[in-house]
């Protein structure tokens, strides 16, 4: 018994870092505002609509793809539109 508990906490202590990896969460700084933002689900969604029905993009891009310009673009936007989800 005492071996299946250890070979348990064991397996358990391996599959932590990878269980961390999944819910991940970035925060990012809008110079313009001078503030952060939480990069989470929301934010996620958010983010797709100004991209795929704001901007018209046809194919979706993550945001470490955007250039320093299109950020801002999308921060900009974002703050004027604080209650969307």
């Amino acid at each position: 018994m005492k071996r299946f508990v250890s070979v348990l906490l064991l397996a358990g202590s391996l599959f932590a870092p990878v269980i961390g990896v999944t819910k991940e969460h970035h925060r990012y700084y809008d110079r313009d505002r001078r503030d952060w933002h939480e990069w989470n689900e929301g934010e996620r969604r958010a983010y797709r609509h100004w991209l795929m029905e704001e901007r018209r993009e046809r194919r979706y891009r993550e945001y470490q793809q955007l250039r320093a310009e299109q950020r801002r673009e999308y921060w900009r936007w974002r703050h004027e539109h604080p209650d969307w989800r």
